[in-house]
């Protein structure tokens, strides 16, 4: 029997991780992608703005390193979403729509209250290979 082994993921053009996490891991088939928020990956700066236009970074970076892991976003099992602000729910909602369909994957979405930078959104996900 073959033994499974962690692999870590940190992608070059993906964005770097703000502490001691990998930005990925891979485990047999499986891709778990540690919360990602507006990060730009150029600069490893926060991009504050609106939840759509940090959202839109998010997802930007999930694709980057779910992509170097050998997995892409139709292959996205489970997300959970953490906001900031339970008012942009529907906001939020009706973008996700846009880029996790048209298969949705189980997700959880909560109101984390402040989030880690200030961010307004942070999204976690599992995905296969």
């Amino acid at each position: 029997m073959e033994k499974k082994q962690k692999k870590a993921i940190s992608p070059a053009g993906g964005p770097p991780p703000k502490g001691p996490y990998s930005p990925a891991i891979v485990y047999g088939d499986l891709v778990f992608v540690s919360g990602q928020g507006a990060v730009d990956p150029a600069t490893g700066n926060v991009v504050s703005g609106d939840v759509l236009q940090e959202l839109e970074l998010v997802v930007k970076n999930i694709r980057t390193i779910l992509e170097a892991a050998g997995s892409g976003m139709g292959k996205i099992l489970k997300a959970n979403v953490y906001l900031a602000d339970m008012n942009d729910f529907q906001r939020m909602n009706d973008a996700y729509r846009g880029y996790f369909g048209p298969v949705f994957p189980a997700r959880t979405t909560i109101q984390a209250g402040k989030l880690p930078l200030n961010l307004k959104v942070e999204i976690e996900v599992i995905a296969h290979k």
